[in-house]
């Protein structure tokens, strides 16, 4: 019995030693770290591809927002070349990866990193992230991982067509308009119809069909081509089949702009599309870091416990992980709010820690998973079924409240004073926790405009309604700027008012 277990707990010989990598040893350790996720973890991943890019592709990276493929635009162009002056100047560092959610899921390494930072970027990235993207409901219901990069394909090589043909100024101003109107291009409730290349080609044969219909329609609406009650009439079936009010203004733009051509919709489409593949990720910030930091520290840790990886290796590792979940302190000149990935962390080694080694308040606030022993369960089942705001309403337990020194205060625009209104006690933790989970809504961060009214039969007027909320109203200079592109694709004038919630 003693030499089955010396030889059990016998550990192998490390898969590397130094600093210094090549493309055998990072087949070796990645197949080293899948094993790790396959069958201990359990996690459920897309095929992975790893591309080794240098410093100035990961800065072209950054520009065109992590894509592999993307149109022509100058902003990209912008964005290049401020990151790399900071980065040259050593004002800013770069990504050790970036990963992207297709199928096959493509991570970016940077070739400058040691052996050690490989080791952890590919199970950060490519088993972390992956399985997220892969599990979380959202990115299932709203992305099209296997599409994507065909789809992008597409996109560049039309966007690069209208450029050959209506000239680059000309496309250039549709985007800057769309690029602006992107946060307000997006379905936040009601699913859109997932895109595909074949109906994207065939739609732009449709289009020209299509905009001679939406013309006749227009001129059937000036005043004096149909008597009163027939014009309210159609005034009341128009608005029907309008669906107003419209959250989506690109998708209302794209359908119903008088002016714009079919190349020009077709172009909004494609920016349309593009901000709601991204839009998930806007919603899933904390738990889809904090899902790849802890799934990349429990991989480490096993390979070193097997003997894989040296105690240096581990220790760069270690130092390279505390700098990314590190919260710098309310008074501290760094602080600029609460780490995503420092809490997302906290919360998911929490839950393993209530599934484990449950105390007596721990059993109050988490009867269902307290003392079950099966973490890898509840973290699997939390990744897949929720985003931060119910995340964090869910599992923010008092323990990380403490640990991260949290309270709640009252913000709201008209009060002259600030009111503390959650301490830590056991009113004030279920105060922080609904103040904290409310601060991850998008729908409550987020201006709320919609389209509410069209006024075909007149000046053609496009009116617009923003919901204020906790006594914010917009920016003034922002909203004119908003409006003024949205001039730009309506093609007559945009109105907007403000309500309050």
């Amino acid at each position: 019995m003693a030499a089955r277990t010396t030889r059990k707990t016998r550990k192998k010989k490390p898969l590397f030693d130094g600093a210094d990598w090549t493309f055998d040893t990072l087949r070796v350790v990645y197949d080293a770290i899948e094993d790790v996720a396959r069958n201990d973890l359990e996690l459920d991943f897309y095929t992975n591809q790893i591309e080794i890019i240098s410093s100035e592709q990961m800065l072209d990276a950054y520009s065109s927002i992590g894509m592999p493929l993307m149109y022509r635009h100058w902003s990209f162009g912008k964005h290049f070349v401020s990151n790399e002056v900071h980065y040259r100047k050593g004002a800013m560092g770069l990504a050790y990866e970036i990963v992207i959610n297709s199928d096959p899921c493509i991570s970016y390494c940077m070739e400058e990193n040691t052996m050690a930072m490989q080791t952890l970027v590919m199970a950060h990235a490519a088993f972390g992230h992956n399985h997220f993207f892969k599990t979380n409901h959202l990115f299932r219901q709203w992305t099209d991982a296997a599409g994507i990069l065909d789809y992008l394909e597409y996109a560049r090589g039309f966007i690069s067509r209208c450029e050959e043909r209506y000239g680059v100024s000309e496309v250039e101003r549709v985007i800057d308009a769309a690029h602006a109107l992107m946060p307000h291009g997006v379905f936040r409730y009601r699913r859109p119809r997932s895109p595909s290349l074949r109906e994207e080609k065939e739609r732009r044969r449709e289009r020209r069909e299509y905009e001679e219909r939406t013309v006749s329609y227009l001129w059937s609406t000036v005043p004096g081509s149909v008597h009163s009650a027939q014009a309210d009439a159609e005034v009341r079936e128009r608005k029907r089949e309008l669906h107003l009010p419209e959250e989506n203004l690109l998708y209302f733009l794209e359908h119903y702009s008088p002016v714009l051509r079919p190349w020009q919709r077709e172009v909004l489409r494609i920016i349309r599309n593009i901000a709601q593949y991204f839009y998930p990720q806007k919603q899933t910030k904390l738990m889809n870091e904090g899902c790849a930091t802890y799934v990349h520290f429990h991989i480490v840790n096993a390979l070193h416990e097997k003997g894989l990886i040296t105690d240096g290796a581990l220790l760069e590792i270690l130092h390279s992980h505390t700098n990314v979940i590190f919260q710098p302190e309310f008074d501290d000149p760094r602080f600029s709010g609460i780490n995503p990935y420092a809490l997302g962390f906290a919360m998911m080694r929490d839950i393993k820690r209530i599934c484990e080694e449950p105390e007596e308040e721990d059993r109050e606030w988490f009867p269902d998973i307290a003392g079950s022993k099966d973490w890898r369960g509840v973290l699997k089942e939390a990744w897949a079924n929720y985003r931060d705001e119910s995340f964090i309403q869910q599992f923010l337990s008092p323990t990380v409240i403490r640990q991260f020194r949290m309270f709640a205060v009252s913000d709201n625009a008209d009060d002259p004073y600030y009111l503390v209104t959650g301490i830590h006690d056991e009113r004030g933790f279920r105060k922080i926790r609904e103040v904290f989970a409310q601060n991850h809504d998008l729908s409550a961060l987020e201006p709320y405009i919609q389209v509410v009214d069209v006024d075909l039969l007149g000046d053609r007027q496009l009116k617009l309604q923003h919901t204020r909320r906790g006594g914010i109203s917009l920016d003034e200079d922002q909203k004119e700027a908003t409006i003024a592109h949205l001039r730009t694709l309506w093609g007559y004038e945009v109105k907007m008012e403000e309500v309050t919630n």
